[in-house]
């Protein structure tokens, strides 16, 4: 699902699958989770196993993705990618860093979000724009949007494309999500986050592409290397 968000010169790899096969985790990796609970290293295992599929369609030997500040993945040298995992769904992808500044992906539930949460994740704006009804979603066409949770997800993707290149921590209200859809269908399109941080060599506004199928809600934002602020 994820390649559909994605440019051909980003590797990508996704599973619906909750289990990684055995052997996944280098042992490096395995002791980073080694206290965690059954379901935390499933994922942990699952999404590096994403991971690695990646690295083999940049023709690139596997290799253990540890984590740095913020549990952000530290990828091998002359790369960049993002890594997501939800309920049902993991996710990685991969590019070189000669053709891309920064790769972030989320992926989350299209369920509406924690009551209370809303409030605390959109900007004034947002709530003035975004259709929502008293759970979150709107209609639009035959399908259900919950687009609480779709710009939960989009700020995400811009918190894991800011924070690799800045290590300058992103809350919530200091970017803002304008959605788009495509002229094709209701559950896809695309979306601009204007930031109210600036960072040396950083832009302050970040294009990217979302979609809502097979009960997930999908972003994706790919810095090229030309950008500049």
């Amino acid at each position: 699902m994820i390649e559909r968000l994605l440019p051909a010169y980003v590797a990508c790899a996704d599973t619906y699958e909750t289990d990684a096969p055995a052997g996944s985790l280098y042992p490096e990796e395995a002791r980073l989770v080694a206290a965690s609970v059954d379901r935390r290293r499933h994922e942990f295992a699952a999404v590096r196993a994403c991971a690695r599929r990646a690295m083999a369609v940049l023709g690139l030997p596997p290799a253990p993705v540890m984590t740095g500040h913020r549990g952000m993945p530290l990828w091998p040298e002359g790369t960049v990618g993002s890594m997501t995992h939800c309920e049902g769904y993991r996710a990685a992808a991969l590019a070189r860093a000669s053709d891309v500044r920064a790769v972030g992906i989320d992926a989350e539930p299209n369920e509406p979000l924690p009551p209370g949460v809303w409030d605390a994740i959109s900007v004034p704006a947002e709530r003035e724009r975004l259709p929502l009804g008293t759970d979150g979603s709107a209609t639009r066409a035959t399908h259900a949007i919950h687009w609480d949770r779709l710009l939960f997800s989009a700020k995400e993707s811009v918190f894991k494309t800011w924070f690799p290149l800045t290590r300058i921590e992103l809350d919530f209200d200091e970017a803002e999500i304008e959605f788009r859809t495509s002229p094709g269908g209701a559950t896809e399109g695309t979306f601009v986050a204007s930031l109210a941080l600036t960072a040396p060599g950083m832009p302050r506004s970040y294009e990217g592409r979302w979609l809502i199928d097979d009960g997930f809600a999908v972003t994706a934002i790919v810095l090229p290397e030309a950008t500049s602020a």
